[in-house]
């Protein structure tokens, strides 16, 4: 009964929904620079009769909403994000961003705009709920280190039992959502090297030391991480994004600077891919003279599911037999990195997503300036959000 009713109010509210995500689609910002949206964040839980508002937790404008239910039971966290990208908007929305350079291609605003109504919807049933639950509003989860982490520090999580969180996909069908247990989403690495020869005329290379050739090299061992040290069976990719190597035609490079990313789906081939980047960095200067300095950065880990705990979210899909949805299904491991994983290395619980593919458009991926969901699936999360949530904090019989 208390999804039913959960779903019921919702359903009421779906056009709040779609008009906050579209408020907030107008006005991005970017993270750690989230000061307009936190404030719209605040001032929405000014009327809602939740029972505390946490800000700036993490010292980056992070928000901590608590609901407590009128009966004793777990403490469940629910995460939100709300940064956006540093990218010129090119749809035709009449929402369309009115920051220049600054565009919501990520579904983060949507993110926002289901969780404020759904918060509010369950601080309005809190003598059904049992037990308590966290809003995390969490801002740049773009832009490492990430704003999870100092939200972790703040200690966010020090009571929660169990944490949730969506992603709206733009690629995946509308209407499904999709589960997966176990290591889900990839861990990511960075690093920057910069290469030092010596300068030189095109035309007296026994002169000279070329970064760009030492460069060039260690671009093409990279490749080989994947293809000769890399188990088969597990997953990972390096790309070299950045070669600034710009000169003169005739002008042997004095330098050369290199930036990387890497993603791995397991601690063992991050291992592996770190140990391997830097023999082949310090094997520059054993084979052609050079000095090479490399900066390397693990960031975001891989996401990991607890398998009981995403068996227990589909469950809870299934049973609440959401209208909208026309399928719980399993997805393939997903190649993107998600902050949430800091979270999932804390306390045990499950990133899902729900499918948001625009109903006769071109599908355009996250990160793309043209960029669109199809906002029934802004429902669709306050809905499964709810139905995990209200499965999370019932009294249960053999309790």
């Amino acid at each position: 009964m208390l999804t039913a009713e959960l779903l019921k109010r919702l359903d009421a509210k779906e056009q709040r929904i779609i008009d906050i995500r579209r408020h907030l689609h107008e006005h991005p910002e970017l993270s750690f620079e989230e000061e307009k949206t936190a404030a719209y964040i605040e001032d929405f839980y000014k009327v809602v009769a939740v029972d505390s508002v946490e800000t700036n937790v993490g010292g980056h404008r992070g928000i901590v909403v608590t609901i407590k239910g009128e009966k004793s039971g777990k403490t469940i966290a629910v995460r939100a994000d709300f940064d956006a990208l540093p990218i010129q908007e090119e749809t035709d929305l009449p929402f369309a961003s009115k920051t220049k350079g600054v565009m919501h291609a990520c579904g983060h605003d949507g993110h926002t705009a289901y969780m404020l109504v759904l918060a509010e919807t369950l601080a309005e049933m809190k003598k059904q709920l049992a037990g308590t639950i966290k809003v995390i509003h969490q801002p740049a989860e773009e832009m490492p280190p990430g704003g999870a982490i100092g939200m972790i520090r703040a200690g966010v999580l020090d009571d929660v039992s169990a944490v949730f969180g969506i992603h709206v996909m733009s690629t995946m069908e509308a209407g499904k959502i999709f589960y997966r247990s176990g290591n889900t989403q990839t861990g990511r690495a960075r690093f920057k090297l910069h290469i030092q020869g010596k300068g030189g005329h095109g035309s007296s290379p026994h002169m000279a030391n070329d970064a760009i050739v030492a460069a060039s090299s260690f671009v093409m061992n990279c490749q080989t991480i994947i293809s000769r040290r890399m188990d088969p069976f597990d997953t990972a990719v390096v790309t070299i994004g950045s070669f600034d190597g710009k000169g003169q035609f005739n002008v042997i490079k004095d330098a050369v600077a290199l930036e990387g990313d890497v993603r791995t789906m397991s601690q063992e081939s991050r291992e592996l891919v770190e140990a391997q980047v830097r023999q082949f960095a310090e094997g520059l200067e054993t084979s052609f003279g050079v000095q090479a300095t490399l900066e390397y950065a693990n960031d975001y880990p891989v996401l990991y599911n607890d398998p009981e705990i995403t068996g227990q979210v589909r469950q809870a899909i299934e049973e609440a037999n959401i209208p909208e949805v026309t399928a719980v299904e399993e997805v393939a491991p997903q190649p993107p990195s998600e902050d949430f994983a800091y979270y999932l290395e804390e306390k045990p619980g499950c990133f899902f997503y729900v499918g948001a593919k625009p109903l006769g458009k071109e599908a355009y991926p996250h990160h793309h300036p043209k960029f669109e969901i199809d906002e029934k699936s802004l429902l669709i999360s306050a809905k499964a959000m709810a139905a995990v949530a209200a499965d999370f904090c019932r009294e249960k019989k053999d309790d």
